[in-house]
């Protein structure tokens, strides 16, 4: 999810881009091409999420897409009725059968998508053992580490639209709103695995030095408060 904040669209100097790059890369995770029980979309201001729910869907990958996420102040304007809402229609647009799709609209963060679809898959006597969990590019392994730590029974296989960076930050309009959000999903890593929110991941030393250098360059804005 994001927060209000106003951003600036100066091109990125070369070397933060370089940076940029690093931490894209090292988010991604593999795309296990196997079928699952669900899949797990999860909110946010990209709706690329919804569009590649459906393109899997059509592939045979799962039987049953849950949509999932409220609002946050950056989606409210493209989103008026909530992201799960608005991704489940365009999942319908594309082909994916009203009957094969679940609306979670009350979650906040990813824990709450998390925790909330599996309470909607309960609630429905849906049983599931393994799912698609499809996010962002760059928040794939904050996702997972997410599931990890509070659905750690289930299979988790992650999954986001390929694509290169220039070409994400082209269909977002704003190279520094990527970048302060690569920054900020690397950071959670470990500030939510230190609060119990995700399991630990291992940052190796490139991601973590290109990590400080954009944070010295100002790309800060989706920063967490930590505890000293």
């Amino acid at each position: 999810m994001d927060d209000g904040l106003a951003w600036q669209t100066e091109p990125m100097p070369s070397t933060a881009l370089d940076d940029a790059l690093v931490l894209w890369d090292f988010h991604q995770l593999p795309d296990e091409p196997r079928p699952t029980d669900v899949a797990i979309a999860l909110g946010s201001h990209d709706i690329g999420v919804a569009e590649h729910a459906a393109d899997l869907f059509r592939a045979g990958r799962f039987p049953l897409i849950v949509f999932t996420g409220a609002n946050a102040p950056t989606t409210v304007k493209d989103f008026p009725r909530g992201e799960a809402v608005h991704f489940a229609e365009r999942a319908e647009e594309l082909g994916v059968p009203r009957s094969a799709i679940l609306v979670e609209p009350r979650a906040t963060n990813t824990g709450e998508n998390l925790t909330y679809t599996r309470e909607l898959l309960a609630e429905q006597e849906i049983r599931v053992t393994s799912a698609t969990l499809i996010s962002r590019p760059y928040q794939q392994r904050r996702a997972y580490a997410t599931a990890q730590k509070l659905w750690p029974e289930l299979d988790v296989v992650c999954s986001a639209r390929s694509q290169e960076l220039g070409a994400y930050i082209a269909s977002i309009g704003s190279e520094k709103r990527v970048l302060d959000m690569l920054v900020g999903d690397t950071q959670r890593l470990w500030v939510y695995a230190e609060k119990g929110f995700a399991a630990p991941q291992l940052v190796d030393d490139r991601t973590m030095a290109a990590y400080k250098r954009l944070v010295a360059a100002g790309y800060t804005s989706r920063l967490v408060a930590q505890s000293v």
